[in-house]
């Protein structure tokens, strides 16, 4: 594991974040993910918004929402060339971690298929309800 800080977003971050969600494919609704967005969510007191910073660079991002019953993670994503070396799983003890602190008594998280590895290594298990949307 290479030397991390994890930290609250700033709008400054969000260059490095839009490039990462772009080189993961992550960034096809510009309207739900782009900057504009990014800001609500920085302002919303329900969200938690963190990133991963090495080297002066953010490598890696999370966010999710907590609404005084459930807290879940809708957004994961760390930079091609930082994978398979824990950023992923620090991000996520984090916004556990801060949910908990604020009373939530589990963590979902909004998911591919395509990841479910991952989470499934992490300690969360795939469950019967899924996600669907109006676009």
């Amino acid at each position: 594991m290479i030397e991390v800080l994890i930290r609250d977003f700033q709008f400054a971050d969000i260059p490095e974040i839009v490039e990462i969600l772009k080189l993961n494919g992550q960034y096809g609704f510009p309207e739900v993910d782009g900057p504009e967005p990014m800001k609500r969510v920085k302002e919303s007191s329900t969200a938690v918004f963190l990133v991963c910073e090495t080297d002066d660079k953010v490598v890696g991002v999370v966010r999710g929402n907590y609404d005084g019953s459930r807290a879940i993670i809708n957004q994961l994503s760390v930079h091609p060339v930082y994978q398979k070396r824990g950023i992923g799983t620090v991000l996520v003890e984090e916004i556990v971690k801060r949910f908990q602190q604020i009373g939530a008594p589990t963590v979902s998280a909004t998911i591919t298929e395509e990841s479910l590895p991952f989470w499934q290594k992490i300690g969360f298990r795939k469950t019967k309800a899924f996600l669907v949307g109006n676009w």
